[in-house]
């Protein structure tokens, strides 16, 4: 995996969904079916400032393949409390948490152990992503279909992440997808069929835009496009999901270069972008390149960015570690309303005590490593419950 980016890393043999992966780390929720490993993660100039106390499984994902770190050639902006009166209202309230997830399974196994409560009420209550990763199209629209009626029978958003695309993670720790391109359109078009008719927010392809410089310069053409492809078949199938696309993290590529990619690969007509997939950035840091990106994507005043927040409440570590690296700490707790103008949600796409493949295997739920990360404190879960 790349140590500059953050890059999505599944491993094992999983047959279906899987929850949120990290930069050189797992991810959340998995019907098992084959995926990569995490990917690293870059670091972060400054620690975030930890959440005020608060009392689900995924792949993983990270950064570009292995190189120079780059750099971000803007000046951040702070952040802005108001929202724009242009933006759109929130999806919705509530985001889903599936009721069955690695963190589950093993608070409902370990009733008696000191490290339960903490894990349950700090990580296992929260809301996940849940993340698809079997290139086999011939079950991904049951898979999807089973998210997305148990949520609107819940009355919750869905966070899904498809990741499928060719040639995933540069053929890295989480190498694997769909076996071409034309095979890729097949599979997106069922994973498409699953939506219903619901609110669901999609992270489509994590890293597939911001790790994309490993591939020629046709081969990239041929992504970009058929990434195009895909949200327009995402939006076509169900007119409330929400689609948004691979915007890297604050410490990989340029706004300016990242906003390039993400034009040609048709962002500017879905809803917007989301960084920091897996990875550790901070809250403030991530909000100021994401707008960055926006303002030189253009496009309607309506898109927006989403950020995953699972593992950054202690920033990133300064020595660029990204596998599992000690000190992190859960960040904000998922919401849909996060107070910040063009930021529409605070997610967790990569499950936090999934392991990167240091503490335990890629993928896997680590309960120490989970517990590290849920002694410190998040901030309450408002507009979730």
């Amino acid at each position: 995996m790349v140590t500059a980016a953050s890059v999505v890393t599944l491993v094992g043999s999983v047959t279906g969904i899987v929850l949120a992966l990290d930069s050189g780390q797992a991810r959340t929720e998995v019907i098992r079916a084959p995926g990569p490993a995490p990917a690293p993660t870059r670091p972060s100039p400054a620690p975030d400032t930890p959440d005020t106390p608060d009392t689900p499984s995924t792949p993983v994902t990270g950064e570009p393949t292995p190189g120079p770190t780059p750099q971000v050639r803007t000046t951040p902006a702070a952040p802005t409390p108001a929202r724009s009166s242009q933006r759109a209202a929130p999806v919705a309230p509530l985001l889903y948490r599936r009721p069955g997830s690695q963190v589950l399974d093993w608070v409902r196994a370990h009733p008696d152990d000191p490290r339960t409560a903490v894990i349950a009420a700090r990580i296992a209550d929260r809301p996940a992503a849940v993340w698809f990763t079997d290139p086999d199209p011939g079950t991904i629209t049951a898979q999807v279909g089973a998210v997305t009626t148990d949520a609107a029978a819940r009355g919750r958003v869905p966070v899904l992440v498809p990741y499928a695309i060719p040639d995933r993670d540069c053929g890295g720790a989480s190498r694997g997808g769909a076996p071409d391109l034309a095979g890729y359109d097949t599979w997106i078009g069922a994973f498409a069929r699953g939506l219903g008719q619901g609110e669901v927010i999609v992270i489509l392809e994590p890293d597939s835009l911001a790790q994309s410089g490993c591939l020629s310069p046709a081969d990239r053409a041929a992504r970009l496009a058929s990434l195009a492809r895909a949200g327009r078949v995402l939006k076509a199938a169900d007119p409330r999901a929400r689609v948004y696309y691979d915007a890297g993290h604050s410490g990989w590529n340029p706004p300016g270069e990242q906003a390039a990619l993400l034009r040609r690969a048709g962002a500017a007509d879905a809803d917007g972008v989301f960084s920091n997939v897996s990875n550790f950035r901070t809250t403030a840091d991530e909000i100021a390149y994401d707008r960055q990106v926006l303002a030189a994507l253009g496009g309607p005043a309506r898109l927006g960015a989403v950020i995953d927040t699972s593992r950054n409440g202690n920033g990133a570590p300064s020595e660029g570690q990204w596998c599992d690296p000690a000190g992190r700490r859960i960040g904000r707790a998922p919401t849909l309303d996060t107070g910040e103008a063009r930021i529409d949600a605070y997610l967790w796409v990569k499950l936090p005590g999934e392991s990167d493949g240091c503490r335990g295997a890629a993928g896997t739920f680590t309960p120490s490593y989970a517990y590290d990360l849920a002694r410190g404190p998040s901030v309450p879960p408002a507009s979730v419950s």
